[in-house]
C-alpha cells in the first residue's frame, strides 16, 4: 500500500494558505508547506502530534525537528531503541526512526499555534489514508487532546466514548489498535510542570512492553 503526504499545491484551507504565503515572503528559506511525515509506513507505531511549528517543522520540512517538542520527544525515543542517530535538528542529520512514524493532525503550520475544526476535519481525509496504507500499525500515541479527537474522528468512534487522559490506553476494537494518549511534548507543558520528562519516558516505556 502506498500513501501520498498532501504537497505544497494543497489548498484546502483558506487560511492556512494565507499564512503559508506570509511566511513565504518573511522567511524565503523556510519549507513552508504542508510538513511529510517521518518514518516508515511499515512501522507498528504512529505518533500523532498537533501542527507543524513556525520555527520548527514549518523551517526544516521534518516533524518535531528543530523545536522545543522535537528535543523531548526524539532523545526518549531513542532511548527505547524506537530511534537512532544523532537529532541534529535538521531534516539531513541523518537521524532515523525505528518501527515509529510521526505525523501531525494538521501539516500546514498555523497562526499563533492554534487549529480549527474545519482545518482539522480538512487534514484528516490525509490522516484515514496514512492509517489505511500502515499493514502493521498496532498503537497510536496522541500527543494532546486535538489528535487525540482527530484520530477519534476519523476512525468513527464517538469522542465522548473515548476520553483523554494522560497515560491512558484505549481499545479501539474495530480496527484492532490501541490508542495512547500523553499530553504534548510542548515547551509550556514541560515548563508548567504539565508534563515532565518522566512521565512521557513512562509513556514510551508503556508502549515498549504493548508492543
Amino acid at each position: 500500500m502506498s500513501f501520498q503526504c498532501p504537497g505544497k499545491d494543497c489548498h484546502k484551507c483558506a487560511r492556512l494558505i494565507d499564512f503559508r504565503q506570509e511566511n513565504i515572503a518573511k522567511y524565503p528559506s523556510y519549507y513552508n508547506g504542508p510538513v511529510r511525515s517521518f518514518g516508515d509506513l511499515s512501522a507498528q507505531v504512529l505518533i500523532v502530534g498537533l501542527a507543524p511549528g513556525l520555527n520548527g517543522a514549518n523551517q526544516t520540512g521534518r516533524p518535531f525537528t528543530n523545536d522545543y517538542a522535537g528535543d523531548v520527544l526524539y532523545p526518549v525515543l531513542k532511548t527505547h531503541g524506537l530511534a537512532e542517530g544523532n537529532y541534529g535538528k535538521r531534516a539531513d542529520d541523518g537521524f532515523e526512526l525505528r518501527n515509529v512514524r510521526i505525523t501531525n493532525s494538521v501539516r500546514c503550520v498555523p497562526p499563533q499555534n492554534k487549529v480549527t475544526g474545519e482545518e482539522v476535519k480538512n487534514c484528516g481525509a490525509y490522516l484515514i489514508e496514512e492509517m489505511r496504507s500502515m499493514p502493521n500499525l498496532k498503537i497510536i500515541l496522541t500527543l494532546g487532546s486535538v489528535a487525540h479527537n482527530a484520530v477519534l474522528g476519523v476512525l468513527g468512534y464517538r469522542k465522548a466514548a473515548f476520553k483523554f487522559a494522560h497515560g491512558a490506553v484505549h481499545k479501539l476494537d474495530k480496527h484492532g489498535i490501541l490508542m495512547i494518549n500523553s499530553y504534548h511534548t510542548s515547551r509550556y507543558n514541560i515548563n508548567t510542570g504539565v508534563l515532565t520528562y518522566e512521565m512521557f519516558d513512562e509513556v514510551i516505556r508503556k508502549i515498549k512492553t504493548l508492543l
